[in-house]
């Protein structure tokens, strides 16, 4: 049986530390000394195409230790890309590890956080490992507390898991998930995002695990620019909403303009068959309006490939019962006393937004698990 000692010095030798990095300075090999001190068995740096003047700092990393390799961009092509590059060579030439550790090259992750997320790796279990920021602390900058604070309230309405830091840069994953990492889109600090959403949306568990809260000099020597990456961020969290609403609204002028054409011009102004009139005018638009919004929805929204007659019998049971719902919600607030109009309107929208998560996880979303 091995003791916590060996326990510790397996998991940090299966490990690998991936820091991606842009025009360092002298804090980057100050780390690297204590990530190599504190015993893990490689270190991965990627220079994101810093300019000659940094690449002194970059030659004294390999000097360090022979486990520390650097890998580099002619030009600056942005976090995503870094860490893409790492997973790349971390995938072809280190056959062997348990899984990557990725964090930041300014000082803010500790060598005992890395520390407990190798221990974690070790564990075997498939999933990605968050280091979870205090922003409750004094000494976080209100600009790192309120966009957190922010992405973390969007990504739980939009994605259903509640995320403390959604902008942590220590994370880590097993060797089995590198496939998966290098699918997911994102060239910048959006990357790290869309690789929560896309978590979300396959069942990969996403553990927080509590770090140390560091801002060093309220965090000015980072490279990410918080009113542009911010938007950058805010944008890839709502991009499939704001996708989905743009798509019900198509859907919904479908539905009026072929009710309106059918019933006054097709089937004309009569009056003795005024109701048969509606009701086929209704059914012929409705069935064409619910076409068009599956169809857009599996591949401009949920991006389904295949398995279209699954998700098309659930997409059918999820409207049958969201109008039942529908119906029903209406019904008991009006029983309370709730004008009709109110009520239909307060149910329908808590519904969309039902409807939304079911499709994302249910409807379209099983082709997306990933397979443990």
């Amino acid at each position: 049986m091995k003791t916590n000692s060996q326990f510790q010095h397996k998991a940090l030798e299966d490990a690998v530390i991936l820091i991606p990095s842009l025009e360092p300075d002298e804090r980057l090999p100050a780390y690297i000394r204590r990530l190599v001190e504190s015993g893990f068995g490689h270190v991965v740096v990627v220079d994101d195409g810093s300019s000659e003047s940094y690449q002194e700092i970059f030659r004294s990393l390999e000097e360090i230790d022979p486990r520390v390799k650097v890998l580099h961009h002619d030009v600056n092509h942005g976090k995503g890309v870094a860490l893409k590059t790492g997973y790349r060579w971390i995938q072809e030439n280190l056959p062997s590890i348990s899984g990557v550790i990725t964090a930041d090259a300014d000082g803010q992750h500790t060598a005992a956080d890395c520390i407990h997320l190798a221990e974690e790796l070790e564990k075997g279990q498939r999933a990605l490992y968050l280091g979870s920021r205090d922003f409750s602390l004094e000494n976080v900058p209100p600009k790192s507390r309120t966009g957190n604070r922010i992405t973390s309230v969007l990504f739980l309405l939009l994605y259903g898991k509640w995320l403390q830091d959604t902008q942590t840069g220590l994370r880590a994953f097993r060797r089995e998930d590198l496939p998966f990492m290098l699918e997911v889109e994102g060239e910048r600090f959006e990357y790290e995002m869309n690789v929560l959403i896309a978590c979300a949306r396959a069942d990969l568990p996403m553990i927080p695990i509590t770090i140390e809260t560091v801002y060093e000099n309220e965090n000015k020597g980072t490279h990410y620019h918080p009113l542009k990456d911010s938007m950058r961020i805010f944008r890839v969290i709502i991009r499939g909403f704001v996708k989905f609403m743009g798509v019900s609204l198509l859907c919904f002028l479908v539905d009026q303009a072929l009710f309106n054409l059918f019933n006054l011009s097709v089937f004309g102004n009569g009056t003795v068959k005024r109701a048969g009139f509606i009701l086929l005018s209704t059914a012929i638009a409705r069935v064409t309006s619910a076409t068009l919004n599956f169809v857009l929805n599996k591949n401009v929204v949920f991006r389904l490939k295949g398995n279209t007659g699954g998700a098309l019998w659930k997409y059918a049971v999820l409207a049958l019962v969201i109008m039942g719902l529908s119906a029903a919600g209406v019904w008991l607030l009006g029983k309370a006393g709730m004008h009709s109009t109110l009520a239909k309107l307060i149910v329908d929208t808590l519904l969309y937004f039902c409807s939304y998560r079911v499709q994302q996880k249910w409807v379209f979303g099983g082709e997306k698990s990933i397979k443990k």
